[in-house]
């Protein structure tokens, strides 16, 4: 999923970033709260968020792929039990800049997820492109309302 957002990279990438922001633009409705408070990722970096999708559940994320104001990525582990079962999708933002902003392109990609849930995973194919439209959308929100 992709949209051209009417910002410079970097106002974007610090908003990815910062993973206490990750609430205000996420398009599912699922993240409640970042474990650890308002901090600048780097490579290597994990932070966990606290979830809701049906029940609560937590994950700890990595951050995977770093490249500043062009692209960050996280793979996303499942806490506790469902760590043997159920983990591993990276999310990945990459930022190009074009006339008139930025072009965001976010992917999941679920090739990093446990060969386990990967079936369980792909049904929320559907769900999860949409969800991803309406987290761009709140990108371009946030990085707008910013002085």
């Amino acid at each position: 999923m992709q949209r051209l957002i009417p910002a410079a990279p970097d106002a974007i990438f610090d908003l990815l970033a910062d993973p206490a922001r990750h609430v205000e633009i996420d398009g599912s409705g699922s993240v409640r709260e970042s474990r650890g408070g308002s901090r600048r990722l780097g490579l290597g970096d994990t932070f966990g968020m606290n979830m809701h999708l049906g029940v609560g559940y937590s994950t700890l994320n990595r951050v995977v792929e770093f490249e500043e104001d062009r692209r960050i990525a996280w793979q996303t582990l499942a806490g506790g039990p469902l760590a043997k079962v159920v983990t591993g999708r990276t999310w990945r933002y990459e930022l190009e800049p074009r006339d008139g902003g930025t072009l965001v392109k976010e992917t999941w990609d679920i090739s990093t997820e446990r060969f386990t849930s990967r079936p369980f995973v792909r049904l929320m194919a559907t769900s999860t492109r949409r969800n991803m439209g309406e987290t761009l959308e709140r990108i371009e929100q946030a990085v707008a309302a910013q002085p």
